[in-house]
């Protein structure tokens, strides 16, 4: 199967190269690797470097140099107009904090239908309507909070490990299984109690250190 690796955007397709085009929702034309079939008939694989939002009116490039150009499908959404725009302001920033996908206009807000979302909005002082056309989100925190999903959780873990065990200091009575290896902690407490633990005749520990060359009177 002919592959694409290449996205040309919009402003550089050329419609001479155009040899097919594909008609998309916007959670597919998020993608990395994937078999599509445009709307024409031809079969590729889709065959990127890493997972990128396709736009409506950008293209992939085959490998023999034709171009398949994207095309945004409707989908149905919800539109929200305010009699303001700080208040539309305010909307989408409750969106947002919600990681919600959302296209925004001069005049209007749009995501995908969703009866929680949209009784929310509502109570926000929103007008809301049910509408289909072409959904366009907004690129930036929600195509990093995309991307951040799909990187590998073991490299995730491991920065928030190190961060932790940097920031967390663990007092003597934390209570924490720490599972440190055994022979590594014990080392280091027994290097304590040699250098800093200082014992008196009636302290009671065991004293019996095995140390060769100690001699009894």
């Amino acid at each position: 199967m002919i592959r694409a690796t290449i996205v040309v955007r919009r402003p550089a397709v050329r419609a001479e190269k155009v040899a097919d085009e594909i008609t998309l929702d916007h959670h597919a034309r998020h993608r990395r690797r994937f078999a599509l079939t445009a709307d024409g008939g031809t079969q590729f694989l889709l065959d990127l470097d890493k997972a990128t939002v396709l736009d409506d009116g950008d293209a992939v490039k085959l490998e023999d140099g034709r171009l398949i150009r994207i095309k945004a499908a409707p989908e149905d959404l919800v539109e929200v107009t305010t009699a303001n725009p700080l208040r539309l302001m305010k909307v989408a920033w409750h969106l947002g904090n919600r990681h919600v996908p959302a296209e925004i206009t001069e005049s209007a807000l749009y995501f995908v239908d969703d009866h929680v979302l949209t009784e929310m909005v509502r109570g926000l002082g929103a007008g809301v309507a049910k509408v289909t056309r072409p959904f366009r989100p907004e690129k930036g925190a929600y195509e990093a909070a995309e991307a951040h999903g799909g990187h590998g959780h073991d490299d995730h873990g491991h920065a928030h490990g190190e961060a932790h065990a940097e920031a967390h200091v663990h007092g003597p009575g934390c209570g924490h299984d720490h599972g440190h290896d055994d022979d590594h902690h014990g080392h280091a407490h027994a290097a304590h109690d040699q250098s800093g633990h200082v014992h008196g005749p009636d302290c009671g520990h065991d004293h019996d250190h095995g140390h060769a060359g100690h001699k009894h009177g």
